[in-house]
């Protein structure tokens, strides 16, 4: 996978989420540098995801260049990053 631009890619998840363990070790075995962000550790973070998500707790939620993807998948999230 080539990234065709500099993207700045944070992940806000939770370790006992499945669908983030997965797109986690997904963008590892990718080598896509990301920023991942446990909201498990801080209320501030855990605050911001409901607040992007209009109240919802939704993981992962990613923000690829300053858009919101609330759980995208990793269909979704391998055609945002090749773009």
């Amino acid at each position: 996978m080539a990234l065709t631009t500099k993207m700045i890619i944070k992940m806000y998840s939770a370790s006992w989420c499945p669908d983030c363990v997965t797109a986690k070790k997904w963008l590892d075995d990718k080598k896509i540098k990301f920023e991942y962000i446990d909201i498990t550790k801080n209320l501030i973070d855990e605050e911001f995801v409901k607040k992007i998500n209009l109240g919802k707790k939704i993981i992962p939620t990613f923000i690829i260049n300053d858009k919101v993807y609330p759980n995208p998948g990793l269909r979704i999230l391998s055609d945002l990053l090749e773009q």
